[in-house]
This record gives structure tokens, C-alpha cells and sequence, in this order.
């Protein structure tokens, strides 16, 4: 297919030639990967800069939406990758396979950077999805900051850089610039940028501070919204209530009252806080999991609603969102035409061709550039997250360019839970811990009196 780039892409394309590390930080569907292979193709067959090529990417995306862009366009043909994935004898031999790209999934980034130690080959590499590097502490970071200065061209691929508020860039504009722009440490990052609270040791920025950085990362990184520069068809947010029965709302309030005690003695921390949001979650789905790993039944009523909704749309294929484990088995169990997404490329194009009534996917399995919008139109979100980003992901991958049909997103929510405190956090696109630790901190509140 021949590519004819929109206007801008070819101004992200401009961005990336004129410099030698870059941020790209589009909104999802803006086509992201076929602007880094259009730049990756110019350094390597008319500049004759590139040398080796890398690319990043989470696993699914690593293995099917990379080789696709490669396969599907005809400036790109002739350019040869190897997929360094799988076992450790699988990857060793596809870093021994000649190629000009090679695409491997960023948990191995730090395997693959202490096998290579300052013999560092790849002299380009393109990070998809640049902000799943954004923690300064994770293994994945700090060997990609190790071997940064090996690294003659760098493009950063992101959608959402900072799902959790602007700590989450300092990591990942070091990637970019090596510490020019935003500081060589987090630490000075932090103390130029933000206030820390002698409460909590949490972080709050400073009045002014985020045009400060905006204007520092100006000309490092572009950003751009889908809505801007796509005509996507309408997208509508239904929030389906589901509500519990006397006996089972009881059982919730008692299950609350009971987690919420075991806190009341002891500081509440995030990692607390997150413990007991999780577990009322699971109860607001259906089903908790015991210390044993094992997982108790307590409610059917968003199964029932699930299978009311499949039934409503009358054939229509349908994406369902899960977030435990107890969830998939319990809809499978239910739902006996579902299939589960396992990331393969005939499973993707399986759901593309329409053969699918009901998938099942888990938000970290396919949130990032796969390409399902295809095969249907309509989320059922069973159990809701915390997290944004994954909420945001994962309704991207039916909600982008070449979406014919409204996108309907049905999130179901069990009235009186923990639910309504996290769909109050995705409306209000607040960082989620801060939500939960309030929501925690108020029903210690609640129940100490």
C-alpha cells in the first residue's frame, strides 16, 4: 500500500530528521509506528545513518503491530527485521540473523544490555511506548540509561507521557536528552519542580511549573490529539449501574468494615491503601481471592448485566475488559462463545475478519498499538482499574483511524463500591493513587466513629 502521509506526519517526520533524539507524544491512532519507520527508513537507505536499528515495544505490539506496519507499506519493502522474542536461545539467534531492524519487548532490555555490555551495537533505537520507561527505579530504565551514550539517533513513541502527573517525564526525557533539559538527576528534578509534603512525602508541583517544563521539552517533543487532526466517528460513554441485592450489599458493607479495621491501627501507606482498594474491587466484580491464591464466589449481578448486554447487541462483536483472573474464568464459565485474547496475529486477524462474538482481553495484554477497530465497535468494561492509562489504551484499540462505527464503552459499575470511586478518578483523569488514598482515608474515617 502506498503510504501518503498526512500533513502531520510529515511535520512529526520533519521533527525527528532535524534532530538526533526526539519525543513523538501523539494521541493514539495518529499512526505513530509508520512516522518512526518512515524516518528509520530515510536514516538508513538515503542518509545512510542509521547503522543498527532497535526497537522497543511491548510484547504483543513487538510481535504483530511492528512486522504488519513493516509488511503493509511500499516505501517500506525491503527492509528486513528479526524478532528478538521468546526463549534465550530464540533471541540469541535472532540477534545473530543479518537485518536492518530488530524489535524486541522492553522486559528483555535489560538482558539484552548486559549481553552486550559496552559492545552496544544498535546505534538507533525507537522506544514505542516511551512511557512505560517513566519510572527512574525500574531495571528497564536504568539499563537503557547505562548505554544512552551509545546511542547516536533515539525516537520516543508515547501517547500518554504522563498518565500519573509530570514526576513520570523527568525518566523519560533523560532517555531523550541525557539530562539536558529537565536535570541529570530526579532528585534535582524534583527539588526545582515540585514541593514535597512533610505529611506524606508527597510530591506536589509548583504553581507555574508545568509551563516551565513545557517550554524546556519545546523543542525535544511535539504533541498532538487524535481529535485535532482525525475525523473519528462519535464515541459515547455508557455507565451501566448494577446493583446488588439486599443480602449481598450487606455482606459488601461487612467485608468494608472488616478490611477498613485491620487499618485503623497502622499508618496508611500506598501500598495499604492499594490492598484494600483491590479487594473491594474484586467484591464489586463478583469473587475475592482468599492468602491461599484461591478465589470465593460472592455475587453474580455483573455477570447477569454482561449477559444482558452480549444479548442486546444482537451479534454485534463485542470486546470485553477483565481485571482478575477470577473474572475470565467466571465469564468464561458463563459466556461459552468467548474467546480470550492471547496477543497471536490469527487471533487479532481472526477478530478483524468479524469472527468473533465475544473476545475477552486483559488491558496490559493488548493496550498498546494493536490494531482491533475492524472487528467491532463496542467495550464492555466487567471489572474497572485504577489505572488511566490501561483505560485509555485499551478502548484506543477500537477507538482510532479506521473506525467506521460510533464506539460505545460500557463500563459497569456496582453501586455503593469501590467501583464509583474509581470511574469518578477516569472522569476526572486524576492520578489514581491519590484518588484511592482519599477513598481509603474516608472510609477509616467512616468506620472509626
Amino acid at each position: 500500500m502506498e503510504a501518503k502521509l498526512y500533513p502531520y506526519q510529515q511535520r512529526a517526520v520533519d521533527h525527528c530528521l532535524s534532530l538526533p533524539a526526539s519525543g513523538l507524544f501523539l494521541e493514539m491512532g495518529l499512526g505513530k509506528s509508520l512516522i518512526a519507520l518512515t524516518v528509520v527508513n530515510i536514516w538508513l537507505r538515503d542518509e545512510f545513518l542509521a547503522g543498527k536499528v532497535l526497537v522497543i515495544a511491548p510484547k504483543a505490539v513487538a510481535r504483530n503491530t511492528w512486522p504488519a506496519e513493516l509488511a503493509k507499506w511500499d516505501h517500506l519493502k525491503g527492509l528486513t527485521y528479526s524478532l528478538v522474542l521468546g526463549g534465550r536461545t530464540e533471541r540469541l539467534a535472532a540477534l545473530k540473523t543479518k537485518a536492518d531492524i530488530y524489535i524486541i519487548n522492553r522486559e528483555n532490555v535489560p538482558w539484552l544490555v548486559a549481553g552486550y555490555k559496552q559492545r552496544w551495537p544498535f546505534e538507533t533505537v525507537v522506544i514505542d511506548e516511551l512511557s512505560s520507561f517513566k519510572s527512574n527505579s525500574a531495571k528497564r530504565f536504568r539499563a537503557l540509561r547505562s548505554i544512552r551514550p551509545k546511542i547516536k539517533r533515539l525516537i520516543g513513541l508515547t501517547g500518554t507521557p504522563a498518565p500519573n502527573g509530570l514526576q513520570d517525564l523527568w525518566s523519560q526525557i533523560y532517555l531523550l536528552d541525557e539530562g539536558q533539559r529537565l536535570g541529570k538527576t530526579i532528585t534535582s528534578y524534583r527539588q526545582r519542580y515540585f514541593t514535597q509534603n512533610a505529611y506524606n512525602f508527597k510530591f506536589t508541583l509548583n504553581e507555574g511549573a508545568d509551563s516551565v517544563i513545557y517550554e524546556k521539552i519545546s523543542d525535544l517533543c511535539i504533541s498532538m490529539k487524535a481529535k485535532d487532526y482525525l475525523d473519528l466517528p462519535q464515541t459515547v460513554v455508557r455507565d451501566i449501574p448494577v446493583q446488588l441485592d439486599d443480602e449481598v450489599r450487606a455482606r459488601y458493607a461487612k467485608f468494608e468494615e472488616d478490611q477498613v479495621m485491620r487499618l485503623q491501627e497502622e499508618t496508611i501507606t500506598a501500598a495499604s491503601a492499594a490492598v484494600l482498594g483491590n479487594k473491594l474491587l474484586q467484591f464489586a466484580s463478583g469473587a475475592v481471592y482468599d492468602s491461599e491464591k484461591e478465589w470465593h464466589l460472592l455475587h453474580d449481578a455483573k455477570l447477569d448485566m454482561l449477559e444482558e448486554l452480549i444479548e442486546a447487541a444482537q451479534g454485534q462483536p463485542v470486546l470485553v475488559a477483565y481485571w482478575y483472573k477470577h473474572d475470565i474464568e467466571r465469564i468464561r464459565a458463563r459466556v461459552k462463545n468467548a474467546v480470550s485474547f492471547d496477543g497471536h496475529p490469527q487471533t487479532i486477524d481472526s477478530w478483524n475478519r468479524g469472527e468473533f462474538e465475544v473476545m475477552l482481553v486483559h488491558p496490559l495484554s493488548a493496550g498498546h498499538g494493536l490494531n482491533l477497530q475492524a472487528g467491532g465497535n463496542i467495550v464492555i468494561w466487567f471489572s474497572n482499574t485504577w489505572s488511566l492509562e490501561a483505560y485509555q489504551q485499551l478502548n484506543a484499540r477500537l477507538d482510532r483511524q479506521g473506525q467506521t462505527k460510533p464506539v460505545i464503552i460500557n463500563r459497569l459499575i456496582t453501586v455503593g463500591t469501590m467501583d464509583e470511586v474509581v470511574i469518578t478518578a477516569q472522569d476526572k483523569k486524576a492520578r489514581g493513587q491519590d484518588e484511592l488514598m482519599g477513598a481509603v482515608k474516608a472510609l477509616v474515617a467512616k468506620y472509626s466513629h
